[in-house]
């Protein structure tokens, strides 16, 4: 992973921004460290750089040291009992001027912060931006060099007149979110290049004289010379979902040296029929991404982000929706790089159309991520909004006119800027006629109807819209909640389900079905990560959306090897239920064993015998086919897959006493770093449908993981089969645990420091 990451950053820092670094100089420095925040509003910058002495009643003590990217709704959007803060914090830091050019140029850019922003250095507002999701730049070079003071004021309130609405289903989140760079550049300089790909033509704006050097994805230089025409490539590599190939576009300008990466491809989607990349038929096989992430909220660091692109690639998807709003450079390279194609859209969410502010809030943002982004092979498709027959911001009852009026005009902006990619929506029946493709809502087996009815759902879909692809299926799962009876694939939506069990099943049936439509473009299901959300308090994990088929932390749900199984050419074998230690039923009673590969025959073994060989078929539902109905014996059990070279094992506890209503929590201390609780009867019995809620909490010197918005990081939770479970975390001597559940006695567990060594560490930082 470590040699991956750093090969990986290397080809981002040459491609991000358009910077390079000449000889002798360091020109573009990441402002990661050295920052201090405070979570309130100040009354203006004296305030904030004033002298902090210690017996002075005028100093402000509450300031603490943070590095950038930093989220200061990293751990409150998932609080179970409050609402996120929504208000004004301030950064500030000193800044060393030390610009190398003669008359140049001293530039802060941000990736990505606020949502509104104000820029100071020492008491002179030299910027400020309304966007999270928005590369842009503030020039301070008239502030000198030297000692800079810089202090920054981000502020999340409430605002109906901005982008996107507080009635997403997402968390709006404050503070500089993503990276902040100081660059110098020379005094004569462009902020940026449009460069296009037609054909196997590169178009380079030719407004001002470059030289060019043009790198094919083998290393060697294609083309030297100028900007003056359009450089013609003879037999280009094709970029490629399976290949993604880039070339390489060097670009001087004076003093100044810009890199970025291209790629050759072409894409179609055919009327009421499928979707062709570089003239073959390709099934999109995709999901979403939101910018959001155990115990850092939108603060991701590289390494998280690289990981999660990489499960995303390793379960075998070829597309992606980055919803609901533009992300930063890095997302798009990883996606050129790996081989997605890219939905990607402006934060219109919800909400209805605002005033002329609201709606030049769109525009700028459209504008802002086309420019920024039309060079990456990996986009195919601009997103114009997500959802906006959803009233609620202005009126109860929805401006039509209006919605439509607003939607046609960035139609309109969106071809003028590009005409190489189609337009997008989701949601919105009344403006399906505007855009190049849309998505309709189809929830089959969650929102609405059984999931059995997905071809016939699709299929209407398909004869219905000319370009239609499919954004947005699925159900929520939480996290180790498994059911042994009662999938009858018949009856109809199971929206409050929330078992793993359930999911896989709806998983199977819909990528089975999808497998088999010749005339789909494709789809996306909702979502790879479980995120932050404000609109739902009473989830299992409160204030979670938890459609993830990964944990909010990127561990794996047992959704996400079914997907795998299905799209992935990478070999690969999963038992079904690997978070499932404890199953039941009577003693003899067949209970339904799931194995889920990609391979064409899977042998299963029980307690070390073999139970015969199954062929993948897609058509032999459930999991194509390797299926097994097993006695188990009371007590341990052993199941063993075996697929060729691989091999996947689980061992879990089969029990067949029945029991009654929870009566009492029992406190276990498991792997030195976890407190599982465990609710059981008045005879001491497991209850293993039980979904009560717990509640931990912690006295001593020790810590709880908490407010990570995970199945082990959340102070109050419901139970998944009678079961939950928190870290411990910074155990520095004696401490004791206590989980209370409503209407049952508290349950109390002594920890001593000398079992809680592998708890010191953070477990999941």
């Amino acid at each position: 992973m470590k040699s991956l990451l750093t090969g990986l950053w290397k080809a981002v820092a040459l491609a991000a921004l358009g910077i390079a670094v000449p000889a002798g100089a360091q020109v573009r420095t990441e402002l990661a460290d050295g920052w201090e925040f405070i979570r309130q509003d100040m009354a203006n910058t004296w305030e904030v750089f004033r002298p902090v002495k210690a017996g002075k009643p005028e100093s402000v003590p509450l300031w603490k040291p943070v590095s950038v990217p930093h989220c200061y709704n990293a751990h409150d959007g998932v609080a179970p009992d409050v609402n996120y803060y929504q208000g004004p914090a301030w950064y500030r830091r000193w800044l060393k001027i030390q610009n190398p050019y003669p008359n140049g140029h001293t530039l802060l850019v941000f990736e990505g912060c606020g949502p509104k922003t104000q820029v100071y250095v020492g008491s002179q507002l030299v910027g400020s931006h309304v966007g999270s999701y928005d590369l842009w730049t503030v020039d301070i070079t008239s502030c000198g060099s030297g000692e800079l003071p810089l202090a920054i004021r981000c502020d999340n309130s409430r605002d109906v007149e901005m982008l996107p609405s507080d009635m997403s289903d997402f968390c709006l989140y404050g503070g500089i979110c993503r990276q902040v760079w100081l660059v110098y550049q020379p005094e004569h300089y462009l902020s940026d290049v449009r460069i296009d790909v037609k054909d196997d033509q590169i178009i380079i704006d030719d407004s001002v004289p470059l030289q060019v050097e043009i790198i094919a994805p083998d290393g060697k230089t294609v083309f030297r010379g100028d900007n003056s025409k359009p450089v013609r490539v003879r037999h280009p590599h094709r970029w490629d979902v399976d290949s993604p190939q880039l070339y390489t576009v060097r670009l001087n300008y004076g003093e100044q040296h810009l890199e970025k990466q291209i790629g050759f491809r072409t894409f179609e989607f055919r009327d009421h029929g499928p979707f062709f990349l570089n003239g073959r038929r390709l099934l999109l096989n995709g999901t979403h991404r939101h910018e959001d992430h155990s115990g850092v909220g939108a603060a991701m660091s590289k390494e998280q982000v690289l990981r999660e692109f990489l499960l995303i690639k390793q379960m075998g998807a070829n597309f992606i929706r980055l919803g609901h709003y533009p992300q930063s450079d890095y997302v798009l390279h990883l996606c050129d790089s790996l081989g997605l194609l890219v939905w990607e859209e402006i934060p219109w969410c919800r909400g209805g159309v605002g005033g002329s502010g609201y709606q030049q809030q769109a525009r700028e943002q459209l504008e802002t991520m086309i420019s920024r982004h039309r060079h990456h092979p990996s986009i195919i498709l601009w997103g114009l909004g997500n959802e906006n027959d959803w009233p609620g911001d202005f009126s109860t009852v929805l401006d039509t006119v209006a919605v439509r009026r607003l939607m046609t005009e960035l139609n309109a902006e969106a071809h003028q800027l590009d005409d190489s990619r189609m337009t997008v929506i989701r949601r919105c029946d009344f403006c399906a006629d505007i855009v190049d493709v849309y998505s309709p809502s189809i929830w089959a087996g969650w929102y609405s109807r059984r999931f059995t009815d997905y071809a016939q759902m699709e299929l209407q879909a398909i004869g219905r819209y000319p370009r239609f692809l499919h954004a947005e299926w699925g159900g929520d799962s939480h996290a180790g909640r498994h059911a042994e009876t009662g999938f009858d694939i018949e009856a109809g939506d199971r929206n409050g389900d929330w078992s793993e069990s359930y999911i896989v099943r709806l998983f199977d049936w819909h990528l089975k079905e999808q497998a088999k439509m010749p005339l789909l473009t494709g789809s996306a299901f909702w979502t790879f990560k479980d995120f932050c959300t404000p609109l739902r308090p009473e989830n299992p994990i409160p204030y979670v959306n938890q459609k993830g088929v990964c944990q909010r932390d990127g561990t794996p749900k047992e959704s996400y090897y079914v997907v795998q199984s299905y799209w992935s050419r990478q070999p690969m074998l999963h038992i079904y239920g690997h978070s499932w230690p404890v199953r039941w039923g009577k003693e003899g009673e067949p209970r339904e064993v799931l194995v889920y590969s990609n391979q064409p025959e899977v042998e299963l073994f029980l307690n070390g015998v073999s139970q015969g060989r199954r062929q993948r078929h897609i058509d032999d539902y459930p999991a194509q086919g390797f299926h097994w109905n097993l006695s188990f014996r009371k007590g341990t059990n052993t199941l063993k897959a075996v697929a060729g070279n691989l091999e996947d094992e689980i061992v879990f506890e089969y029990q067949t006493e029945t029991w009654r209503k929870p009566a009492g929590i029992v406190l276990t201390q498991t792997g030195g770093n976890k407190i599982e609780a465990q609710l059981c009867d008045s005879q001491g019995i497991r209850c293993l449908d039980a979904t009560d809620w717990i509640t931990f909490s912690i006295a001593g010197d020790g810590e709880l993981l908490i407010n990570q918005g995970t199945a082990t990081g959340s102070q109050r939770i419901q139970a998944a089969n009678g079961r939950a479970a928190i870290q411990l975390k910074n155990i520095t001597g004696d401490c004791v645990v206590s989980a209370k559940s409503p209407g049952l006695p508290s349950a109390f567990l002594y920890v001593k420091e000398e079992k809680a060594d592998a708890a010191k560490t953070d477990h999941l930082q």
